[in-house]
C-alpha cells in the first residue's frame, strides 16, 4: 500500500479499523463462495439424463430429461416435449401431457 493509504488509516479509531477488516474478511468469503457455487452448478448438473425407476419403461423413442416423483405416480419429461404419468407401483403409463 502507498503512504497516503497508510495515513489515511492511521487516523481512524480502532473500532472503524475493526469495522475495515470485517468488510474486506466478509467480501473474501463471499468471494470464495460464489466461486464454490458456480462450481457446484457446473460439476452436478451434467448433461446425463435422469435415472429412471425400474418400475418405468419409456416408450420406444423417447428419452426422460426430467423425472418428478409424487406420492402414488412418477412423471417423465421427455426430448419431445411431453409429460408422461405413470403409476408409482406398476409403472404403467397412466397419462400424457402434449406441451405445445
Amino acid at each position: 500500500m502507498n503512504d497516503v493509504d497508510d495515513d489515511a488509516t492511521a487516523d481512524l479509531p480502532p473500532s472503524l479499523k475493526l469495522l475495515r477488516g470485517m468488510v474486506l474478511a466478509l467480501t473474501g468469503v463471499m468471494i470464495v463462495g460464489f466461486i464454490v457455487l458456480v462450481a457446484l452448478f457446473v460439476t452436478r448438473f451434467g448433461t446425463a439424463p435422469p435415472p429412471l425407476p425400474e418400475t418405468v419403461t419409456l416408450p420406444d423413442g423417447e428419452v426422460a430429461r426430467a423425472v418428478t416423483l409424487g406420492s402414488d405416480w412418477i412423471a417423465v419429461v421427455t426430448d419431445s416435449d411431453a409429460i408422461l404419468i405413470f403409476d408409482r407401483a406398476s409403472g404403467t403409463l397412466r397419462q400424457r401431457v402434449e406441451i405445445e
